[in-house]
């Protein structure tokens, strides 16, 4: 039996990395703001996100000599990449504009390099939607606001980055995602259990409250179950905003990556089976 649909299900165009890459420019442009502009407000928001890392990091290891700690937290964690998309979407689109709004370095560099970023792009789009969602309904409390570094840490981590994100969405040309990045981004998500459960065995504590089966017992399991429901449930809604305001506003059509996948889904669910061969006078 030959799957001829095998190469194209893990090809880079199934992961919405096309050759060539973005020729339209779409991850460096925006519907509503000048290169120049979207350039300069992703600078703003990589200094300002990475300014606020630094500032937790360092005021948590002096104050509370928690350092260690700083990267169980998946709130950290997604927040770092969000400093990352932000640094590196801002370098390209800075660049695209010195180029005269010709090309950016990323669409000649490596395709996994290409994959990575896309794939960024994705998580960054989900996982501090997710960190907001659950921390306002399920962690906060009086003590969210008692400090001034209380206050302005969790708005920053917990508020703005979600407005940083929904600019992204909302704001630029960039996405929507193909959907087999459900996928990867998925098994990240998951794999954070791991790191919360490797930290309790090292640490000693939970990072979240709700993680820990001696309080939580039955309502562990919903919890998670509701956390990879909502996940897909999320994905599905951000694809469907992006995918709205690129028909809407947006001066390209669809990312190719979109009819590639049909065309790869569709060769997928016809499997070439390889038909036997009629016998002969020769063979007997």
């Amino acid at each position: 039996m030959k799957l001829t649909g095998l190469r194209s299900h893990l090809s880079y165009e199934w992961f919405g990395v096309l050759a060539p890459f973005d020729p339209t420019c779409r991850l460096v442009t925006s519907p509503f703001f000048s290169p120049l502009s979207l350039g300069a407000l992703r600078l703003l928001f990589a200094v300002y996100s990475l300014v606020t890392t630094i500032t937790v990091l360092v005021f948590e290891s002096v104050r509370f000599h928690d350092v260690h700690s700083f990267f169980s937290y998946f709130t950290d964690l997604s927040y770092i990449g969000v400093v990352a998309y932000f640094w590196a979407s801002s370098v390209q689109t800075i660049v695209f504009v010195l180029s005269g709004e010709k090309a950016y370095p990323l669409q000649k560099w490596p395709r996994i390099l290409q994959f990575l970023h896309v794939l960024l792009y994705t998580t960054i789009t989900i996982f501090p939607i997710i960190v907001t969602v659950v921390f306002w309904s399920l962690l906060a409390s009086p003590s969210t606001f008692s400090t001034r570094y209380s206050a302005w840490s969790n708005v920053s981590q917990h508020a703005m980055n979600c407005s940083f994100i929904l600019f992204e969405i909302l704001l630029t040309n960039a996405g929507p995602s193909p959907w087999s990045h459900i996928i990867p981004c998925f098994v990240l998500f998951a794999c954070y259990l791991g790191v919360a459960y490797i930290t309790h065995a090292t640490q000693g504590f939970y990072t979240y409250s709700f993680l820990d089966p001696s309080v939580e017992h039955g309502w562990l399991a919903a919890y998670i179950i509701g956390m990879g429901i909502g996940y897909c449930i999320l994905f599905t809604i951000v694809k469907g905003v992006c995918t709205l305001r690129c028909r809407l506003v947006s001066p390209s059509p669809l990312d190719p990556s979109e009819r590639v996948q049909s065309e790869a889904i569709d060769e997928w669910e016809h499997i070439d089976v390889e038909q036997p061969k009629e016998s002969t006078g020769s063979d007997a």
